[in-house]
């Protein structure tokens, strides 16, 4: 595909206009000429990049690409409706989930907010699973990740790709930034300030090195504001905290049941700017697998059960030949029968249960006999 763009406009004769010319020996700024060959008619893609500095011509390739209808443009967000109501408010209540949580937005409190009152981060992410929900079958996305920092901008990438490729329509994205590039891995480059177009692109993104170390509850104030549940630490738990470099990215916390018959796995919690890279699923597999193997403080080994209400979250859980899921109730047990229990061991505690929540059961199975 050959794309030629010309754009013309008026030759202002001002004062101030005809000093530059002369100081700058410019005879005009009417005319941009722009040429690119994109050879992707014949290829099967899904994703495709074009990338270079401000000015070099990007939009005006993807509106060559696509059409100008299909740019993505932010508009819609109801004011007073939460973004799980807003997105794909027709369609089913898992799908939108699914695609909160597989671009990064995984963070419950956030699904309760208005799109207006989101952060940067969490509006890019909102922004992205509506468009896998509604699945167009060709969509630009102009200012790919321009409005984040950068580490939101690379895991979100890297997980809006993985999302996008499961919907089989085609996204072009627009971007000055070239760090994303091994996060998406497009079907192909265009970079605007060379002309040059790279065929599928075949590296591997960076790996995320993830160091885990046991300890107690004294990062659990970083990680509790994105918890979805309020409740009092657990009884007698190690805590373990997973680190990129010097960054506590995820938590988790592990209590035995009577008996040592059993442990339980509690308190999984992966900061928002890292979820949708896969960092949750393998965090919580590792400190499982510990158990298994008996690197526990008991020394010995023991299958993990955990418990979560995240619709992503269970599914993936379900999708692990890891884990098998042995429990689904729709609401808690007699909350005041707990009470009574608590107050018998001279405990106050407002008691649990009683919660119209539908929570799912898993155990950890790999190395079961």
């Amino acid at each position: 595909m050959k794309i030629k763009i010309r754009h013309r406009c008026d030759d202002f004769d001002s004062y101030r206009a005809a000093r530059v010319k002369s100081l700058f020996n410019v005879e005009t700024g009417a005319n941009v000429e722009i040429s690119a060959e994109l050879p992707i008619e014949d290829r099967d893609w899904s994703i495709g990049l074009v990338v270079g500095p401000s000015g070099s011509g990007k939009t005006s390739i993807g509106r060559k690409l696509f059409g100008p209808r299909a740019f993505y443009t932010p508009k819609g967000w109801p004011a007073n409706a939460p973004v799980i109501d807003a997105i794909s408010p027709e369609g089913r209540f898992d799908d939108v989930t699914a695609a909160l949580s597989a671009v990064g937005l995984g963070s419950v409190p956030a699904w309760l907010r208005p799109y207006r009152v989101l952060s940067n981060g969490e509006r890019f992410r909102a922004d992205l699973a509506r468009i896998v929900c509604e699945q167009p079958s060709r969509i630009v996305i102009d200012e790919f990740t321009s409005v984040v920092d950068r580490q939101i901008a690379r895991i979100g990438a890297h997980a809006f790709a993985k999302a996008w490729r499961r919907t089989g329509g085609r996204a072009v994205l627009l971007s000055c930034h070239r760090d994303i590039i091994d996060w998406v891995a497009p079907d192909w480059i265009y970079d605007t300030r060379t002309g040059h177009f790279t065929g599928r692109y075949l590296r591997r993104r960076p790996a995320i090195k993830l160091d885990i170390y046991e300890t107690d509850w004294r990062f659990w104030p970083l990680f509790e504001p994105h918890h979805y549940l309020t409740l009092p630490k657990m009884i007698a738990a190690t805590c373990y905290v997973g680190f990129v470099g010097d960054e506590p990215v995820a938590h988790v916390a592990v209590s035995t049941r009577p008996g040592l018959v059993e442990a339980r796995a509690c308190r999984l919690v992966i900061m928002p700017e890292w979820q949708g890279a896969g960092v949750g699923l393998r965090f919580l597999n590792a400190i499982c697998a510990r158990w298994r193997r008996g690197e526990n403080r008991y020394a010995k080994p023991v299958p993990t059960l955990f418990h979560t209400s995240h619709p992503g979250l269970a599914a993936a859980l379900r999708r692990s030949p890891l884990w098998v899921q042995v429990s689904s109730t729709l609401f808690g047990a007699n909350k005041a029968a707990s009470m009574r229990s608590i107050r018998r061991t001279k405990n106050a505690g407002a008691g649990y249960g009683g919660h119209f929540r539908a929570v799912q059961g898993f155990r950890y199975v790999e190395g079961c006999a």
